[in-house]
């Protein structure tokens, strides 16, 4: 861990924790905490505990399990109803009383309550305590539950502290919590692990969630083709990192939505995201309106058929972000106008948009006061972080190079990545598409 006063700098300064408090019976001897944000999740919530349960019990001894549950005070009533139900069930597991008044979760209680699982709550719900209207939403309750997890693991007394996220729908393997914690070895300061989303029943959910999938994984081939030290999943029921590494980014945003991409963001420019492929969590992949975007958001937009959702990114635009990177490694002896004349050669669409980026001052700032080549690369990477690159890409999208057909674009991005020994056809069907899924997330 960083010095004490580090730590108390950010506690006294930037934590949200001071007005929630978790409730637990045993705060001892924590070295990892996970973190998992409820809103209204009592059907899903209790499933995601049950997982966890079936970690080993030398997992189990050292780990907390953090629920966050959450709502705003204008929250509909049947959100606080059900967020009050799950508190009942949490304070009943927490304090080991029998469970009477849960009859539909008596048997997944009482599993979860044989275990070793060690479970602890925040109220962000009740009255009194709900989150400010203006506070965000998931990333308002990822970060009360990430502060007050930095609370905790300051006092245990081993070097590997870890914060480890999680979604209320989202099922673990049963290697999880051991997995997570040795893969802190070393300089990691943060991690994700593989992911699929869970296989919905209906048909038409299916193809939803394949499509979905495949877009999420499309992506980080593209800008694993350009090179990109961005390329890795932004979800955030796989986030994890160090105590020191939390600290280090100023801990969580409070956005409604896309907190988990932005917090990655933060983390990525302090140290390379790690990829952990020893486990594997599984998202729900249900439809859902919570949220502005995402995976419940894309999920309801297929299913309603408003847009062709089998396009992706053209190829193009990953060719000409992997050239512009390339320059980009060996920047030391270019000014602003050396490189903006590059990126006319390479395409005058990236001109256009360094131009509107106001580039050349940010080239100039950079270069008068960095005289390290190895520096000056980390600032521009600062600067042309994951959000810029995302900008980046959808502007090129939308004026020059637009979407194509989604089976169209895998081929061309895995025979860019030499990775095209399948080639799929145009228009699969719906077993074509997880095959291409499956395959596709082999090597992602």
């Amino acid at each position: 861990m960083k010095k004490p006063s580090s730590i108390d700098h950010y506690i006294n300064n930037s934590t949200v924790s001071e007005k929630w408090k978790i409730i637990t019976d045993n705060k001892e001897n924590i070295s990892q905490i996970v973190v998992i944000p409820a809103y209204a999740e009592k059907e899903m919530l209790f499933s995601t505990l049950t997982s966890l349960a079936q970690n080993d019990n030398s997992s189990l001894e050292g780990t907390l399990i953090l629920c966050v549950i959450n709502n705003k005070k204008r929250a509909a009533t049947e959100i606080k109803t059900n967020n009050r139900q799950t508190i009942e069930y949490l304070s009943a597991l927490v304090g080991k009383r029998i469970f009477k008044f849960a009859k539909e979760l008596n048997k997944t209680l009482q599993i979860i309550a044989d275990t070793r699982l060690r479970i602890g709550f925040i109220d962000a719900s009740s009255e009194g305590h709900e989150m400010l209207e203006n506070a965000g939403g998931v990333g308002m309750a990822r970060k009360i539950g990430m502060d007050a997890a930095l609370n905790v693991i300051r006092n245990c007394s081993t070097s590997k502290k870890i914060i480890i996220n999680l979604d209320a729908d989202t099922l673990v393997q049963s290697n999880y919590l051991s997995s997570v914690k040795n893969y802190f070895t070393g300089n990691i300061k943060s991690a994700v692990v593989a992911y699929e989303h869970q296989e919905p029943i209906i048909p038409e959910e299916m193809a939803a969630i394949y499509c979905y999938e495949i877009f999420l994984r499309y992506w980080v081939l593209g800008l694993k083709y350009a090179n990109s030290p961005y390329a890795f999943h932004s979800i955030g029921s796989t986030m994890s990192c160090s105590a020191d590494a939390y600290l280090e980014v100023r801990g969580m945003n409070r956005r409604d939505a896309g907190e988990d991409f932005y917090f990655l963001n933060k983390l990525a420019k302090i140290g390379k995201i790690g990829y952990n492929k020893q486990t594997c969590v599984y998202p729900s992949a249900r439809p859902s309106q919570r949220v502005p975007f995402g995976t419940g958001k894309r999920i309801q937009r297929f299913l309603a058929g408003t847009h062709d959702e089998y396009l992706l990114y053209n190829p193009r635009i990953f060719e000409i972000l992997a050239v512009w990177l390339e320059i980009m490694r060996t920047p030391f002896n270019y000014n602003e106008s050396d490189i903006l004349t590059k990126a006319r050669l390479i395409d005058p669409i990236l001109e256009s948009f360094l131009i509107k980026s106001d580039f050349a001052a940010v080239w100039s700032r950079i270069r008068k006061n960095v005289k390290d080549e190895k520096v000056m690369i980390r600032q521009f990477n600062d600067w042309f972080d994951g959000f810029k690159t995302l900008k980046l890409i959808n502007y090129m999208s939308k004026e020059v190079y637009a979407p194509i057909n989604m089976f169209t674009a895998v081929n061309e991005i895995l025979n860019k990545l030499g990775m095209s020994e399948h080639k799929y056809g145009n228009d699969p069907d719906l077993e074509g598409q997880k095959n291409i899924l499956q395959h596709i997330r082999k090597i992602t």
